[in-house]
């Protein structure tokens, strides 16, 4: 079985080499390297998972999704983002929350159902794309949590190369935006009847 550097092994020595100066999207896409696709993803997905800077997390998702979706090899940012400071201080709690998370998660995790790797990728980048944009467009206070919380599984299963685990998330991904559309359309449907 082919060895893989675990997520939350990443995230701590990410966490542990932090700068003492603000942290950017440079040095965190410096820092990733060949993992810079999935560990964006899954430390924006954090981000989008968090109240008050949620938006800003689910913004940055839409960068790496669409370079998937393209197929492109790292990501990329303009220089004005890449160069800004990103709330670090603000994020650090929950990401040391999620290592911990990952630890108890990982032990089910491991590369089994192999796929093909660039069409693996643009899956992952339309679905991650899909559930950022019902982020964004349903602003409500927590409405942002299992969204977030199914693109840090998908991006999981991307890294881990656990193809079960990236059809199931992906499955429950496309269950809730069935289950919430057909929500939607009920309360609409019941609204009309009641003007």
């Amino acid at each position: 079985m082919k060895y893989l550097t675990r997520a939350s092994t990443i995230l701590e020595d990410l966490l542990a080499q932090k700068p003492p100066e603000p942290v950017t999207l440079d040095w965190l896409t410096r820092s990733l390297q060949k993992h810079s696709f999935g560990l964006l993803v899954l430390l924006f997905a954090v981000v989008a998972a968090v109240p008050g800077i949620s938006v800003l997390g689910a913004l940055l998702l839409l960068i790496p999704a669409t370079q998937m979706i393209l197929g492109l090899p790292a990501p990329s940012f303009p220089h004005w983002i890449a160069a800004r400071p990103l709330p670090a201080r603000a994020a650090a709690p929950a990401l040391q929350h999620a290592v911990s998370i990952l630890k108890s998660v990982e032990k089910a995790i491991h590369p089994r159902c192999a796929m093909p790797p660039q069409p693996t990728k643009r899956m992952v980048g339309i679905m991650v794309l899909v559930l950022t944009t019902r982020i964004l467009l349903v602003p409500l206070p927590f409405s942002n949590v299992i969204p977030a919380v199914l693109i840090a599984l998908i991006s999981l299963a991307y890294l881990e190369e656990d193809g079960v685990l990236l059809l199931l998330s992906t499955a429950a991904g496309i269950l809730l935006l069935v289950a919430e559309f057909n929500l939607m359309t009920m309360i609409s449907q019941a609204s009309h009847h009641f003007f």
